[in-house]
């Protein structure tokens, strides 16, 4: 049977390719997958203990069986050591500036913060308040893709992606983004990067509340984070 096999940040410079098809034999499971990496690829062994796994876009166990047509990614680490990439869905109020702190450090000459926050109206009508709700393990998941691609594209030195779900008031943070890079082009590209790919790629919705009733807001159809381009243009 075959699968196909995405890999990011890191993962993507050790194999040499973004993805590629694996013919492996009936019955194989996500363990099967992993050795034959670590058979072709010595360096693998560096990421190994901290490489989540995702088949079909949820988090997978080395024990989970495979079936052909399966799409499996590894995900290295965006957290952890040195790093000070912060990746989060939270239900509680999100504090700026603790996560600003955290990201940023001397080496870095700009830092550059975008917080979205719940606005009081939507067109003519006043906002009462707003809710939030995703598919968590697959939000996450495709949360730390970003952060990891961004590190591919951008010379940034760390990213903080958090969005919070649940009941969220006016004037509270509904998603925070934060990039430190040595010089400010890449921090502000990298943000405007984060945010647009996050709108379009990750399952989270919105649900606005009125005096006279509610709605979701509907946006664009979910994506692969390749078609961001086409669609990101001025704010």
């Amino acid at each position: 049977m075959q699968v196909k096999v995405l890999f990011f940040g890191q993962l993507k410079e050790v194999v040499g390719a973004a993805e590629e098809q694996v013919e492996l034999p009936a019955g194989a499971r996500v363990a099967d997958l992993v050795s034959h990496y670590r058979q072709r690829f010595p360096r693998w062994e560096e990421f190994q203990p901290s490489v989540a796994v995702a088949g079909n876009q949820e988090y997978a166990e080395p024990a989970s069986a495979l079936s052909g047509g399966d799409e499996v990614a590894f995900l290295p680490p965006v957290s952890g050591g040195e790093n000070r990439d912060r990746v989060a869905l939270t239900h509680g109020p999100i504090s700026s500036q603790e996560i600003l702190a955290d990201v940023k450090a001397p080496h870095d000459g700009a830092v550059v913060v975008f917080d979205g926050i719940v606005r009081d109206h939507s067109g003519n009508r006043k906002t009462l308040y707003l809710d939030y709700e995703a598919y968590q393990p697959m939000a996450l998941a495709k949360m730390r893709e970003i952060v990891a691609d961004i590190h591919t594209r951008f010379q940034v030195s760390a990213v903080a992606l958090i969005h919070r779900l649940g009941r969220l008031q006016i004037g509270e943070t509904s998603v925070l983004i934060v990039v430190s890079a040595p010089h400010r082009a890449a921090a502000f590209d990298a943000c405007r990067q984060v945010i647009e790919t996050l709108k379009r790629t990750v399952p989270i919705w919105k649900k606005e509340y009125f005096a006279d009733g509610a709605v979701w807001v509907v946006g664009q159809r979910p994506g692969p984070a390749a078609d961001i381009e086409k669609v990101a243009g001025p704010s």
